[in-house]
């Protein structure tokens, strides 16, 4: 099942010039789940905008299958919210190249607002004909 949002990014990346290098499909935009209980703080001041996430499956998780854990630098922030990964853990099951990075950092004093991160696929560069 595709998300009108996947779709629409899907369709615009396809009419996009064949020349664009850096191409993606935005998957969903989420906010960290975790940020408290993992090395979030002791490494804010070193985060910035647009750094690269690592995303890592924890299907043997006791509280959820489908658990997603987020890193920074090989170290661990948290997870995708539970309600939001199902279609990324599938993907990532199924062999999907999902990346993911940094789009804010907010000193907010509630820690599902600190970090918002998105999900995404790389499209292959179109060769010339």
């Amino acid at each position: 099942m595709y998300h009108a949002a996947a779709l629409l990014a899907l369709l615009m990346a396809l009419a996009a010039p064949a020349c664009a290098a850096d191409a993606r499909i935005i998957v969903q935009q989420s906010p960290l789940a975790g940020f408290q209980y993992y090395e979030g703080r002791d490494l804010w001041n070193m985060m910035r905008v647009g750094d690269t996430l690592q995303l890592s499956r924890e299907p043997q998780n006791p509280h959820d299958a489908n658990a997603v854990r987020v890193l920074w630098r090989n170290e661990m922030l948290g997870y995708i919210p539970r309600r939001e990964n199902s279609d990324v853990a599938r993907q990532m099951d199924r062999g999907a190249a999902v990346k993911a990075r940094i789009v804010q950092l907010k000193e907010a004093r509630n820690p599902w607002q600190r970090i918002e991160f998105e999900v995404y696929v790389e499209l292959a560069p179109v060769s010339g004909k």
